[in-house]
């Protein structure tokens, strides 16, 4: 990955937690954590 595309990585990812932040009021983020550590889980158990 050339510095470029991990500029434009990190701030894509800014960008979502900024609007997250002040328009979803951080749920989008918080459901998103909650589903991957279901996936998580799931991967687990399928272990």
């Amino acid at each position: 990955m050339n510095t470029a595309t991990s500029i434009f990585l990190v701030l894509c990812i800014a960008a979502f937690l900024m609007v997250d932040a002040t328009i979803f009021d951080w749920d989008l983020s918080l459901s998103l954590a909650r589903r991957f550590a279901g996936l998580l889980n799931w991967l687990a158990f399928w272990r």
